[in-house]
């Protein structure tokens, strides 16, 4: 998905930062971290619980501080929005605030709240605990951020095979700008996110994400840019949705389990097999409304 030529996207809504030495990773490093947080999520953790279990392994090095320095992502040109990670992310944003700020009130009466973007490496506090960049991209509903480390697009093509993209890392940002709107509408706070399973709340909200992902996609390149006066992305090219598809293919959790433990265990399921991401994105992405997107109140998955 390309962002269109015009004027430039002005900084200062994502926020970046890291350790600067670097957490050590009690029992094998991150990649053994990875592997326990797949497992933990797909064996009915919930997320809160899971980056409490991560932070009990992040132990910092003797008389290491954390010397993050609060920093935003600056005005970036159209050109870098193309091509560099992290001013993508921030036009991304934009373009989902300037979506969700019209479509919110307009399809359910509740005022967008323009939710906390953070981009971040190694490892940083959330509302929702301590996190590793191994947990990859997620929103914390206690303090409305969504905290991505944009090097988790390269485990989504190298480790769970998605063919990669500029829209398949915009699908991701989106799918958690999906949580914040169920947040702010109160479908979060509804769903019972302790169980698992085909047909739990847990697998509903995520594919409700998935929904909502689409509804913005469906709309981007039409919806204009008040700042540079032109919509935010030129059409979506066949090619760069097979690429989103790809995205959500890749984090479904049949595939997860069975690249992971070599079966498939249905009812550990929390955020859906790969054909229904795949669907529910579709569902909002071919003209789907807040209430088409609505799985918690949907009679199948």
């Amino acid at each position: 998905m390309t962002f269109n030529e015009g004027g430039s996207f002005e900084g200062g809504r994502v926020r970046k930062g890291g350790r600067g030495k670097g957490p050590v990773i009690a029992g094998g490093g991150i990649a053994a971290v990875v592997v326990a947080v797949v497992v933990a999520l797909l064996n009915g953790g919930d997320l809160g619980s899971v980056l409490g279990a991560v932070s009990d392994q992040v132990v910092q090095p003797s008389g290491a501080e954390d010397t993050a320095q609060q920093q935003f992502v600056e005005e970036c040109t159209v050109e870098q929005a193309n091509t560099e990670r992290e001013c993508r992310l921030s036009a991304t944003a934009l373009s989902l605030d300037d979506y969700w700020s019209e479509a919110l009130p307009q399809q359910v009466g509740v005022e967008y709240v323009v939710p906390e973007v953070y981009s971040f490496t190694g490892s940083t506090q959330t509302g929702c605990g301590a996190a590793t960049s191994a947990v990859g991209p997620f929103y914390c509903p206690p303090d409305q951020t969504v905290y991505i480390d944009v090097s988790f697009f390269d485990e989504l093509r190298d480790r769970f095979g998605s063919s990669g993209g500029p829209l398949a890392e915009e699908y991701v940002t989106a799918h958690e700008f999906g949580h914040h709107i169920e947040q702010l509408t109160g479908v979060m706070a509804s769903a019972d996110r302790s169980g698992t399973g085909p047909e739990s709340d847990s697998v509903r909200i995520e594919l409700m994400a998935d929904c909502l992902a689409g509804m913005w996609a469906g709309n981007a390149a039409t919806n204009i840019d008040a700042t540079r006066g032109v919509p935010f992305l030129q059409e979506i090219t066949p090619d760069q949705l097979k690429d989103a598809l790809s995205a959500a293919s890749a984090v479904g959790d049949d595939r997860i389990q069975q690249s992971a433990t070599g079966s498939v265990n249905p009812e550990a399921w929390t955020h859906g097999s790969s054909d229904q991401r795949q669907r529910w994105f579709m569902t909002g992405y071919d003209g789907g409304t807040f209430q088409d997107c609505n799985a918690l109140e949907a009679s199948t998955l």
